[in-house]
């Protein structure tokens, strides 16, 4: 039989607020276990939340980007369940009145083919503390500094039909909240994290199969990975008569494999019902329209413009705009006067290849937008050829000074003289007369050989262009 899967993932959003979402104790990542817990995110007898007013616009301001109903009337509610981490023995979230409601994210493959994605709602909640196993025998830790730090919860449609397209989702997400300035977007750190709801499906049925929820999951790769593996034990499943039960279930990396952890619940089992402690919150127009005069250009924006204004094409505009501060950079690189095609073409090509192999992030490199633009500037004027231009730039990647100094230093500037090059082409048509005889006999490919030993005479810094040329007047003399 064949098969097809129905995915909707639900993305746990760490809001970039410095204060918690009900208290005013810090977010700030990689502080000493429950030094960052007040009374208020512990649950202790007397204390009560109030509502961290930023928390709210940045949820407004990501509601305003997906095109969603934003709901200037929502509430707060307190989700039931008992788990060590949780100190108030509930979560403090949103159920029936969220502040998002319906709204799309277009994703785009890597083919340039287009998808909507639905998205059911984005709601606010708290964070609960974090479990910690590996540094106790036998025993478990708990760390309550994350405890009460702002989330905003995306739960999309089960629009989604497979595990790459489940990943590029929750990658296009991240650049987006990132571009929004929403959330930093650190998945080392469990700024996002994510719930995979899989199930399957006869192709062409229209009915949903029961499903499981894959918990945690949080790296891009680990998305593709865990739905992939997932879909292929629930079609083993059934293929071999049995039946899927919903529950929620854990990705294993290392035995790649999902493992159930706990029967699903549903949301009766929560025992929702409104914070007696929080009123609703109340937005009007004005408040909505100042947060929409605020976004910035959004990634989809910024490939149009790429395409139409820069004349780039629409694959080298996804590229440059799939991470902002990819974006950034290119568009600091044309503000110091680099061309866009060739600014584009070594930001994908040797930067990229630079981040990739170093494992670095750009706005810490060694080579800045300034730098970038000067060493394309001298590959224009042809004072580098692009091979020499290379060199620069590993030099100026380990820091070896700035684009001139480096030319100077190393020796690198480009041949360009016409009359010192038209004499060594003379040279070497002279010494190798069988060469001549084979091109003017129509062997074309003769000629890389004499721009070979014009290089080699030059040690590569004769410029191939001009080389060519002189060398086609010079043949076309014998």
């Amino acid at each position: 039989m064949s098969w097809e899967s129905v995915i909707g993932l639900e993305v746990h959003v760490q809001l970039a607020t410095k204060s918690k979402i009900f208290s005013g104790s810090s977010t700030a990542f990689g502080a000493e276990p429950n030094r960052q817990a007040s009374v208020i995110d512990l649950g202790m007898p007397g204390t009560l939340p109030v509502l961290n007013e930023e928390a709210l616009s940045l949820a407004v301001r990501f509601g305003l980007a997906i095109g969603a109903q934003i709901n200037q009337r929502s509430t707060f509610d307190r989700k039931n369940y008992f788990y060590p981490d949780l100190p108030k023995g509930y979560q403090i979230s949103q159920f029936g009145e969220p502040i998002v409601g319906a709204g799309k994210l277009t994703i785009r493959a890597e083919d340039g083919s287009e998808r909507i994605v639905g998205v059911t709602r984005a709601h606010l909640e708290e964070d609960a503390g974090k479990s910690l196993h590996e540094d106790y025998d036998g025993m478990t830790g708990i760390d309550l500094n994350r405890a009460g730090t702002p989330l905003l919860e995306v739960v999309s449609e089960p629009d989604l039909r497979s595990a790459a397209e489940a990943a590029n989702y929750f990658r296009q997400l991240h650049a987006l909240v990132r571009y929004l300035g929403i959330c930093d977007g650190d998945l080392s750190q469990g700024s996002m994290r994510c719930d995979a709801n899989v199930s399957i499906r006869p192709l062409g049925s229209s009915e949903l199969g029961e499903r499981t929820e894959i918990k945690n999951i949080n790296s891009f790769r680990f998305v593709e990975r865990a739905v992939t593996v997932e879909i292929a034990r629930q079609i083993d499943v059934l293929e071999s008569g049995g039946r899927i039960r919903q529950e929620t279930r854990l990705f294993d990396p290392d035995r790649d494999e999902t493992r159930p952890m706990r029967s699903k619940e549903d949301s009766q089992d929560y025992r929702y019902f409104p914070d007696p402690d929080l009123l609703p919150v109340i937005i009007d127009d004005a408040y909505i329209e100042a947060i929409r005069a605020e976004l910035p250009e959004l990634p989809e924006a910024k490939r149009r413009r790429y395409a139409d204004e820069l004349g780039l094409s629409d694959y080298d505009a996804g590229l440059l705009t799939d991470d902002p501060d990819i974006a950034r950079y290119f568009e600091a690189t044309l503000s110091a006067g680099a061309a866009a095609k060739p600014a584009a073409n070594w930001v994908m090509g040797e930067l990229s290849a630079a981040l990739n192999r170093d494992a670095v992030d750009i706005n810490s490199i060694p080579v800045g937008p300034d730098q970038l633009a000067t060493l394309l500037a001298r590959i224009a004027d042809d004072t580098l050829s692009s091979k020499m231009a290379k060199t620069v730039f590993d030099a100026l990647w380990q820091r070896e000074g700035d684009v001139d100094e480096i030319i100077d230093k190393r020796g690198l500037k480009q041949v360009s003289d016409s009359s010192e090059l038209q004499s060594l082409v003379d040279q070497v048509i002279n010494d190798n007369p069988g060469q001549v005889e084979q091109f003017l006999a129509g062997k074309e490919k003769v000629l890389g050989f004499f721009v070979g030993q014009i290089m080699k005479a030059t040690g590569g810094k004769a410029n191939p262009k001009q080389i060519n040329d002189l060398l086609r007047d010079a043949l076309k003399r014998n």
